[in-house]
């Protein structure tokens, strides 16, 4: 069995792993959260909108 096809575990402690995790980590929190947060807020608005040019502005 080729060594080479098999990889270790990686150890948590490993520098350039935690590089990678800081960096996902800030993508995650400094891009997406706000991307989807947008896309979500912008999604409830256009369903209120079009449901208010379907069936008119609520009423008392």
């Amino acid at each position: 069995m080729d060594s080479g096809s098999v990889q270790e575990p990686r150890n948590p402690q490993d520098p350039q792993r935690r590089k990678e995790e800081l960096r996902s980590f800030l993508f995650l929190t400094a891009v997406m959260v706000p991307v989807l947060s947008v896309i979500v807020v912008a999604g409830y608005g256009f369903i209120v909108w079009m449901s208010q040019l379907i069936s008119g502005p609520p009423t008392h």
